[in-house]
């Protein structure tokens, strides 16, 4: 007999986080856009298209990335179609092109707020809260 049981709420919205980690590292953009709400507020811009363009700005130029995420807090709202999300972030990257050699680390904390549409877990709000940067920052860029 089987005991799978649907995933809870909690579950739910960790996975899509999870996801959108992935979707980073994989340098998907259209996937990253897809996870956005139109209105999203992320990365110091708003609108999903100009928050694909502001991560593509850091991420186009820079070699592989781990988006590594931790000690998930989730509180969700009292509708269940909403959900704050704080975890911490441990994200390496390493340089490509002239930045070859070269790495920018940084740890930190998201303060995520996710929503609920059409069945699937939609990001709204994120802020990154940078505590710790290890290399160099101009490994970030655009592309070569």
């Amino acid at each position: 007999m089987s005991t799978h049981r649907p995933p809870s709420a909690r579950e739910q919205v960790v996975e899509a986080m999870a996801e959108l980690a992935s979707t980073l590292d994989r340098k998907d953009w259209a996937a990253l856009e897809a996870a956005l709400t139109p209105d999203c507020e992320g990365y110091g811009v708003t609108g999903a298209a100009r928050v694909v363009e502001q991560v593509r700005d850091h991420l186009d130029g820079v070699g592989p990335t781990q988006h590594l995420l931790g000690n998930h807090r989730v509180a969700l709202g009292s509708d269940g179609l909403e959900a704050r999300v704080r975890a911490y972030a441990r994200v390496h990257h390493v340089g490509a092109g002239s930045q070859e050699g070269q790495f920018f680390e940084c740890l930190g904390e998201y303060d995520d707020t996710w929503v609920l549409v059409e069945g699937a877990w939609r990001l709204r709000r994120r802020w990154f809260d940078l505590q710790i940067s290890l290399g160099s920052f101009a490994v970030l860029k655009r592309g070569d």
